[in-house]
């Protein structure tokens, strides 16, 4: 299932970030554990994962972890990633 989410963001470059050419967001990976927890997670970001009882939640929970990376990098001087949209769940 494709879902694309997000919002556009300010433009930066990012080299080490890899983002989805054709569309230049970053993707969301999102798998139903065998005990019914929904894991979302975001490949570019390593580390950026979260749970959640839903899709929608788990979604919900690693875009906001995503965005404290993100802010994180600003305030640190490095940079973010140039997107047209910030997320994109499949």
């Amino acid at each position: 299932m494709a879902q694309f989410i997000g919002w556009p963001i300010m433009s930066h470059q990012f080299a080490s970030v890899a983002v989805l050419e054709e569309n230049r967001m970053l993707r969301i990976e999102t798998e139903r554990e065998t005990d019914g927890r929904w894991m979302a997670e975001i490949p570019a970001l390593p580390g950026v994962l979260a749970y959640g009882e839903t899709q929608h939640h788990a979604i919900a929970k690693v875009e906001a972890l995503a965005l404290r990376v993100l802010a994180d990098r600003l305030e640190n001087g490095e940079e973010i990633p140039s997107l047209h949209r910030l997320f994109g769940a499949a």
